[in-house]
């Protein structure tokens, strides 16, 4: 669904819908002129049982307030079904991985949560480059002892990556405008001693993801073996100045591997809940549920008869006999009187 006019949006879209149609998967690209048309439209689109996965190319609305308090760019995502969520940024797959909770249905774990596109792709990209992530280590300790520095907390990319980071061993400073925080060992604290300079001189990582055109990083600030990793559509740092810098790496951009995630994403979210084994299994269990729930009634309806009939049952004679001496005293009295 697209509604806007930005033209790193409108590139995704492109890059998206050929990146789909070469690897033979179905992509359709419904445009709105109407921002207010994109819930409706989206509503129509979780009821499909055609659509496998959904994207929104944001910005739609910015940080204008929605009716429910947040803003409408964020109902929007919390609209999105969670088993078409696509980029994995609806409040299912969001509370997940701000938990470090990986599966769907735990204790099960047969449905692995979705994470979104865009982060994904940073820790990909990361895996993929010398000494940033340690394969011999176990899960979830594999980035341990590294320094990350992220510019810019979006809800999109900065604040979720920042904590996939976290969650993998990272110390993670995520840095906004008017405030740094530090993502450490699940946890979220605000950090008063420190500057983005110095966070970015003691980062093993840094990456870049400020949406204006004016923004660069000051390369020297940039220790030797860094690896940068540019996620804004615009350039964040001057590329020639930064690969003077001894060992540096440097990813100028991460679109394409953003498409490869978001198919890597609609492959999960059509294994775990559009397969047409998974949806028999599903109905299996709604139907062994519902016959679950039919035997539950049924016995206690018929426990509650029973328990009418055990006082009778388990009244032994002696009981009887002064139940019934004692009606007749009382008839006696009543009848004197």
């Amino acid at each position: 669904l697209l509604a806007n006019k930005d033209p790193a949006a409108k590139k995704y879209a492109e890059w998206t819908g050929k990146a789909c149609r070469a690897d033979g998967l179905r992509y359709e690209l419904r445009t709105l002129d109407d921002p207010l048309d994109v819930e409706k439209a989206l509503t129509n689109a979780n009821d499909d049982p055609s659509v496998h996965g959904i994207i929104v190319y944001y910005p739609i609305f910015g940080q204008v307030e929605s009716f429910s308090g947040s803003s409408r760019d964020d109902y929007l995502r919390d609209t999105v079904s969670y088993k078409c969520d696509v980029e994995g940024l609806c409040h299912t797959y969001r509370s997940n991985l701000y938990r470090n909770v990986r599966y769907l249905d735990y204790p099960y774990n047969s449905k692995k949560c979705l994470l979104p596109c865009t982060a994904l792709s940073v820790v990909k990209i990361l895996e993929a480059c010398p000494g940033c992530y340690d394969r011999t280590k176990v899960q979830g300790r594999q980035t341990e002892g590294k320094v990350v520095t992220v510019i810019n907390r979006s809800e999109v990319v900065g604040r979720p990556l920042a904590a996939m980071l976290a969650n993998d061993g990272a110390d993670v400073y995520s840095v906004d405008i008017d405030s740094i925080f530090l993502f450490k060992n699940g946890k979220l604290q605000k950090v008063e001693d420190e500057t983005v300079e110095s966070c970015v001189r003691k980062s093993n990582i840094v990456v870049t993801g400020v949406p204006t055109k004016s923004y660069r990083l000051p390369t020297e600030w940039i220790q030797k073996n860094t690896t940068v990793v540019n996620v804004a559509s615009y350039k964040n740092v001057d590329q020639e100045e930064l690969l003077k810098v001894e060992g540096v790496t440097y990813v100028p951009m991460v679109g394409k591997v953003t498409v490869a995630m978001l198919e890597r994403n609609l492959m999960r979210l059509y294994e775990n809940f559009h397969h047409p084994d998974r949806r028999l299994k599903a109905l299996g269990q709604e139907e062994e549920q519902r016959r679950a729930r039919k035997k539950l009634d049924a016995g206690g309806e018929e426990e509650s008869e029973q328990k009418a009939k055990s006082w009778f049952s388990r009244t032994s004679a002696l009981q009887l006999y002064n139940a019934v001496i004692g009606t007749a005293i009382l008839a006696v009295l009543l009848s004197k009187k």
